[in-house]
């Protein structure tokens, strides 16, 4: 029977993983020869995926070469796209930054102008770096709405007008070939903001957490959900939908998605803003809300903790079906009073036994936390065994 581990791209699991760093572990592991370990490194050392590195002398022999994904061999282009802002940034294959450009940018300009902005932008960044378009290995988007894995397509957005249906890894591909001359086959990956965000944090700071909650509250609410590793994005990338769970005692709210009574049209920073600008306090936008929160505004502090329990409300249900060892808050209204307000209603509407183990916490990688989950998106899914393969058997060298 073949071993399990038997392809090249298997062992470049094992490596990527740390689970095996020498050819006598890769043998260990997968029960293949010396030379057929051997015929299949000759492969990854060709593409220049793997690297040498001097390992540790044991007492009375050699040092054993070690073996190590080589994270330099090419680059990542990812962007994180908000409702008025965007970052783009180019990144090596450990997520370390290279370059980055930030700035105003709205989602509700439509899919083609606001991917040809990216284009211009992945553009610049190369020439600034002299990075070569043909050592991008694969482009990663984040963006907020629903979004098909693994086909890219936006499914109907409460707010990106423009984007339902639209193809957007073709129209990036477009873009690039324009702008960067890149080929036009690079692959582009595209998932949801609170998917990629909770993707990177998990990977970052919780690497051992099997079920990792991670919501997402700036102008509309969502969840990144992680089990065992990967991204739980349901049947079409609606899972982690929170923000349009139904608050029983608010049918006069309206959301942006046409319904009365969702999460979001109550507790979202979009909402706190228009409740803000009620009360005479000027503010359009989550940020806003945030600046508000900062200035130790009252009106600002006390929706805030009211709205996270209103989330908080909704997350005890989350938690109980879940059973999360980590939950994070992220996004502009991730501060003090709006935490205080999620842990008093959680703790009192969920069972001791699901929040036993439970930690809350904010998220730890700022603004580049998008970015971070785009990038293991990338990298994950082209350096996965039958990806890596595949890729192997059209070209040696390739990125």
């Amino acid at each position: 029977m073949a071993s399990p581990w038997s392809t090249a791209g298997h062992l470049l699991e094992l490596i990527r993983t740390g689970q095996a760093t020498t050819r006598i572990e890769l043998q260990r592991m997968t029960g293949l020869s010396r030379s057929t370990v051997g015929h299949r490194l000759d492969q990854l050392f060709a593409a220049g995926w793997l690297r040498d590195v001097p390992g540790v002398q044991s007492t009375g022999g050699r040092p054993s070469a070690q073996l190590e994904f080589d994270t330099r061999h090419a680059v990542v282009l990812a962007a994180d796209l908000d409702t008025t802002f965007a970052r783009a940034a180019v990144l090596d294959l450990a997520g370390g930054l290279l370059a980055e450009h930030a700035e105003h940018l709205r989602i509700d300009e439509g899919p083609e102008r606001v991917l040809d902005r990216l284009g211009t932008w992945f553009a610049k960044l190369l020439s600034e770096t002299g990075i070569g378009p043909a050592t991008v290995c694969g482009v990663g988007l984040s963006l907020p709405g629903p979004v098909v894995w693994p086909s890219g397509r936006v499914v109907r957005p409460p707010i990106m007008p423009g984007w339902d249906g639209c193809p957007v890894p073709e129209l990036m591909q477009r873009a690039l070939g324009l702008h960067a001359g890149m080929d036009a086959a690079v692959p582009v990956l595209v998932d949801n903001d609170a998917n990629l965000m909770g993707l990177g944090e998990q990977r970052e700071s919780f690497a051992d957490c099997s079920s990792f909650i991670l919501m997402k509250v700036s102008t509309g609410i969502g969840a990144g959900v992680v089990i065992d590793g990967k991204v739980f994005r349901g049947i079409d990338g609606g899972a982690g939908d929170i923000g349009h769970v139904r608050l029983h005692d608010r049918p006069d709210a309206r959301c942006m998605c046409g319904s009365y009574g969702c999460l979001a049209a109550v507790a979202s920073g979009r909402a706190l803003a228009g409740q803000l600008a009620a009360l005479g306090v000027p503010a359009t936008s989550a940020a806003d809300v945030r600046a508000h929160l900062d200035a130790d505004n009252p009106d600002a502090v006390r929706l805030a903790r009211e709205a996270g329990q209103r989330c908080g409300e909704v997350l005890a249900t989350v938690v109980s079906l879940l059973n999360p060892g980590v939950l994070m808050i992220a996004g502009d209204l991730a501060e003090t009073h709006f935490v205080t307000g999620v842990r008093e209603l959680l703790y009192q509407r969920a069972l001791p036994r699901a929040t036993r183990n439970l930690q809350i916490v904010t998220a730890r990688l700022g603004e580049h936390t998008a970015l971070a989950g785009a990038t293991a998106m990338v990298v994950e899914h082209l350096y996965a065994p039958d990806q890596a393969d595949a890729r192997l058997a059209v070209a040696v060298p390739a990125p």
